[in-house]
């Protein structure tokens, strides 16, 4: 059985935060240039050109893309075989928050008394955290960087069976008209099918970490994601709600197995800005 101190993952997970927040994806940069060629609204394109040429300052300069440094999110993922030691892996993941959001100049968008909304905790921690055992030793840490505007357009919604997949496609589409530009747009949009209320919101969730674009193994929920982003561009709501073409980029749903009286549906809206980061120890 391997050890590993909790102690190693502080540092990498600064490094992750600030990078998230100053380096857009590869994959993304591409899928906005791409954008950028379909685009047939000129306001559209212009909205597109500009957020290229903000994430290439980000990078160069070495500045967050977005005032929204977002609220950390890990979804850790930890062999069974590996026996963690010297602490706590929570505590390690914030220390880690931490040391980056000060040292990046991040801005802290965390408070400890969520109806309050006071006081500040000071360096965005805590992390939300999501634990899963796998095979092996290794640990793989996901760590993104979650916007609130974005965030706040997710909806959950507990379908009825007979609903199927055309109310899946109308209850997401119906969500994305109602919040228009708040998202910031284009978007990509993470989709829970099945599990339960809380199973449902983690795969949303999870979902936004595949590769961006790459369709599902499963041909019949990659039509499913096809047919979503279809309807969803066909709204004409455009990059940031100012009208177009590219409303969302992609549309990437996990499925797990559920209740014969239930369908449960979750959607996590992420932005344009759609930053994480994998380290693996």
């Amino acid at each position: 059985m391997r050890e590993l101190d909790v102690s190693t993952v502080v540092e990498p997970v600064a490094q992750a935060c600030i990078q998230a927040n100053r380096e857009l994806p590869a994959e993304m940069v591409a899928a906005l240039r791409q954008a950028l060629e379909c685009e047939s609204s000129e306001l559209g394109r212009w909205v597109l050109r500009t957020l290229l040429e903000n994430a290439q300052l980000a990078r160069d300069k070495q500045l967050p893309m977005c005032q929204d440094t977002g609220a950390v999110v890990v979804f850790a993922e930890v062999g069974q075989d590996l026996h963690l030691v010297g602490g706590d892996l929570y505590e390690a993941i914030d220390r880690g928050v931490s040391d980056g959001y000060r040292r990046g100049y991040l801005r802290k968008s965390i408070v400890a008394d969520p109806l309050a909304h006071e006081p500040n905790t000071g360096d965005n921690t805590p992390a939300i955290v999501h634990v899963r055992l796998v095979p092996g030793e290794g640990l793989k840490l996901h760590v993104m960087a979650k916007g609130g505007g974005s965030e706040n357009m997710s909806a959950l919604w507990m379908l009825t069976p007979a609903a199927g997949a055309e109310g899946v496609v109308d209850a997401v589409v119906e969500r994305i008209r109602q919040a228009r530009g708040r998202p910031c747009p284009p978007l990509v949009l993470g989709i829970g099918i099945g599990g339960t209320f809380e199973k449902a919101a983690l795969l949303a969730k999870e979902a936004l970490l595949r590769p961006l674009g790459q369709p599902h193994p499963d041909e019949q929920v990659a039509q499913l994601e096809a047919a979503i982003l279809r309807a969803v561009n066909a709204t004409g709501i455009g990059p940031l709600g100012l009208g177009g073409d590219t409303t969302a980029l992609a549309v990437h749903v996990l499925t797990h197995p559920c209740h014969i009286a239930s369908l449960p549906v979750a959607l996590n809206v992420q932005c344009h800005a759609a930053r994480h980061v994998t380290i693996e120890l």
